[in-house]
């Protein structure tokens, strides 16, 4: 007789759906086969109850679950009812956030992926980027254009740094690509913040960061894609090596302390 295994909790049987969720997943489905655009109305509570042949209490339910997850949205009064709504990109980052927040993220793990990407979308965009941008971008190297006099002008600039590159995500073509460098940006400031990993201050953490930003803004507006790419690749690499020794760094503090 072969000896009993165990399941890894990765291993378990996946969770079974209440009843409202799956209607809730039946009607995401639905809007999207049938080609719903936001701001365009769904059928009444008794056309959903005839069209999924379930009880008044499950379908209100299950659209209560689409509304929390901000994928529909009830209106009342003249004119009123329940639309498509277009996730904002604030609230799928929070929701995705939330899936991560226990998975305890380190440096490597986010570096990882932004020296994949991030050198991309800086090729993508050389000779492409509006003096509007450039000069956005030449607004936000200012705010860390001196080393910080305290701790907390070393929060400050570590933020504004991160929110550089923020910027350039929003410029992506490629609405996954920005959405995944946006999503990583914000979660390195809030791990910063969160881990204090601008203590203590960082002399060469700053001055290669913004040297690097200072060229990589001259190599999008000469159109240099291949500089572009080599600027935010070299940036990542130091970028992570620096952060990754302000971890380290916060680890042993934590320890002493």
């Amino acid at each position: 007789m072969p000896p009993a295994t165990t399941r890894s909790k990765d291993e378990e049987a996946p969770v079974r759906l209440s009843r409202p969720a799956r209607v809730a997943e039946e009607i995401k489905d639905w809007i999207v086969q049938e080609h719903f655009s936001a701001g365009d109305r769904l059928p009444s509570e008794p056309e959903l109850i005839e069209r999924f042949s379930m009880a008044k209490g499950t379908i209100r339910e299950a659209m209560r679950i689409l509304e929390a997850q901000g994928l529909v949205k009830s209106r009342t009064g003249p004119g009123g009812g329940t639309f498509v709504h277009e996730v904002s990109k604030e609230r799928a980052r929070a929701l995705l956030g939330n899936y991560f927040y226990f998975k305890d993220l380190t440096i490597r793990d986010i570096y990882g992926l932004r020296r994949v990407l991030e050198p991309e979308l800086a090729a993508s965009l050389a000779g492409r980027l509006p003096d509007e941008v450039l000069g956005q971008l030449e607004a936000i190297v200012a705010e860390y254009r001196e080393p910080a006099r305290t701790v907390e002008e070393e929060r400050a600039q570590h933020v504004a740094s991160l929110r550089f590159h923020a910027l350039l995500a929003e410029q992506a073509d490629n609405a996954l690509l920005g959405f995944l460098i946006d999503f990583m940006v914000n979660m390195l400031s809030d791990l910063t913040v969160y881990r204090k990993l601008y203590e203590p201050p960082n002399e060469e953490l700053w001055r290669r960061g913004a040297a690097y930003h200072f060229e990589l803004i001259d190599a999008l507006r000469m159109g240099d894609a291949d500089s572009a790419r080599l600027i935010m690749r070299d940036h990542m690499e130091t970028a992570q090596k620096l952060m990754e020794a302000q971890e380290a760094e916060m680890q042993r503090r934590f320890i002493t302390e």
